[in-house]
């Protein structure tokens, strides 16, 4: 039994180590006092007095582990800005149906303004229509595509004749190869704007508002 032992080591309102450190402080000290108190005809086992002092070892190695992995994600989330950084200015595709247009020179010199998108198919299609609508969902124009290959599809849009707003443009894509219908994901162009950090990820600020995780980016352009 340990009695008298006076403890000076630095502990929370409970009487508990904070860290690794105060841990072994508080572990050496009751050691000392146990090794000057301890009954001679009874002394301490050697393994036991191994086992505890592994164990602090342990404790004190995890601690310095997350310190270290701390410090790792902290300089790995400034790289990840570093990187979203060149992103800014270009054109990223990732998954909406959002349609914008932007204004395109002719040969001859006139001035069009048409929509690009795209489209991912799961498989082969023979047929393909483009459905491009409003806010509202109303009809604006329809696209006959044809037959498409599976995969990254592209199309575009003139909308020179179109006289609402341009950010409300959405589109719908179906896809059907004889009479089984074709899985489609539809994939919007965005400028990205801006970068930032969110729970550790690279997020890019797009030019419609929207923020997406950089994972979610299928083509820069």
């Amino acid at each position: 039994m340990i009695s008298g032992v006076s403890n000076n080591t630095s502990s929370n309102s409970n009487g508990s180590p904070k860290t690794a450190a105060d841990m072994q402080d508080q572990f050496l000290t009751l050691l000392v006092a146990q090794l000057q108190n301890q009954d001679p005809t009874s002394p301490m086992d050697n393994s036991q007095l191994t086992s505890q002092m592994a164990q602090i070892s342990t404790v004190s190695g995890i601690e310095k582990l997350n310190s270290t992995v701390e410090s790792v994600t902290s300089q790995f989330a400034s790289m990840q800005m570093l990187q979203g950084v060149s992103m800014i200015g270009h054109t990223v595709l990732s998954a909406g149906n959002h349609l914008g247009l932007a204004a395109k020179e002719a040969e001859d010199g006139t001035k069009h303004l048409t929509g690009t998108a795209a489209f991912d198919l799961d498989a082969s299609a023979s047929n393909v229509t483009v459905t491009i609508t409003d806010a509202n969902g109303k009809l604006v124009d329809t696209i006959e595509m044809g037959s498409a290959n599976a995969g990254r599809n592209y199309f575009t849009w003139d909308g020179s004749d179109y006289t609402g707003e341009s950010m409300d443009l959405r589109f719908k894509v179906t896809a059907t190869n004889g009479e089984a219908a074709v899985k489609s994901t539809t994939l919007s162009p965005n400028a990205v704007v801006a970068t930032s950090i969110s729970n550790g990820s690279l997020m890019l600020e797009l030019a419609n508002g929207e923020s997406i995780n950089y994972n979610s980016v299928k083509a820069v352009f």
